[in-house]
């Protein structure tokens, strides 16, 4: 395992994919996560999944859409093809709109749930409809770890990469929940970030990346509007790292992960 320190580990960024509120892309959103542009956000908005047969893309939810779209995004920009890539999923709740849905047939007279709601309803159903989309056999593996989420992702994420010396894609995503559950678990749009991560730096790497364990206090973003962004969307919790990354010149930054353990993040521009 290729390590920075006892607790570290590296790999190579070489592509990113990113949609959320007034963030339609990474090569477009770029200037403003550098501070070069002003952000103004709106409410996230869906890329048809294309690539999905009629009927699943019939059936697809938004997390699949978001899910599929960053994926594909940051692998077109690694220059790769999705179906060679193991992938890494992970995402705070899945689909909160069919766990919504599913729980008012479940309070009403006739409980029978539809074989589409229930299949979508598994948490890694987003996974599924990717792999169908590229046509991937690769292995695909899904967590959650509630606002931990990401930084449980990258992770693993990295791991893979280490342990097995191969490229993975990172894929993390959440939606919101409708009422009555947006009362409780407060999710107020929906985000993506994909990374192509890799072991050892060729020419389409941006950045290095070290990550180790640490107890510092999470970073924090300048811009008041992306703040809270990033604390109003568990997989948003990633912008620091998107932030360092835009700025490409080398930074240390700190993401949340579990409770008071964060994760230290050391990014060394290619």
């Amino acid at each position: 395992m290729t390590i920075s320190n006892k607790y570290g580990m590296r790999g190579y960024v070489e592509g990113v994919g990113l949609i959320g509120p007034g963030l339609d892309g990474w090569k477009s959103s770029h200037d403003v996560l550098a501070g070069k542009a002003l952000y103004q956000p709106q409410k996230t908005s869906f890329p048809a999944p294309e690539l999905l047969p009629a009927a699943e893309r019939r059936r697809s939810s938004d997390i699949t859409k978001l899910s599929l779209a960053t994926m594909l995004e940051a692998i077109s920009s690694a220059g790769l093809e999705a179906a060679n890539l193991p992938s890494v999923f992970t995402s705070s709740g899945g689909d909160g709109y069919n766990c919504h849905a599913i729980n008012e047939m479940l309070a009403s007279d006739d409980r029978d749930i539809s074989p589409t709601r229930f299949h979508n309803s598994v948490h890694n159903a987003a996974s599924g409809y990717c792999s169908i989309a590229t046509g991937a056999m690769t292995p695909s593996s899904v967590l959650c770890a509630y606002d931990g989420s990401f930084g449980a992702g990258l992770l693993e994420a990295l791991s893979q990469v280490a342990v097995d010396n191969t490229r993975c894609v990172l894929v993390a995503c959440d939606t919101s929940y409708p009422e009555p559950l947006h009362s409780v678990r407060k999710i107020y749009d929906a985000f993506g970030i994909a990374l192509i991560l890799a072991p050892q730096q060729g020419s389409q790497a941006i950045a290095q990346i070290t990550v180790s364990i640490t107890d510092a206090e999470a970073s924090q973003l300048e811009d008041t509007v992306l703040e809270a962004l990033r604390l109003s969307v568990p997989a948003a919790r990633g912008l620091p790292l998107l932030h360092a990354l835009a700025l490409n010149q080398a930074n240390k930054i700190v993401l949340d992960y579990l409770g008071s353990t964060r994760l230290a993040v050391t990014i060394t521009p290619c």
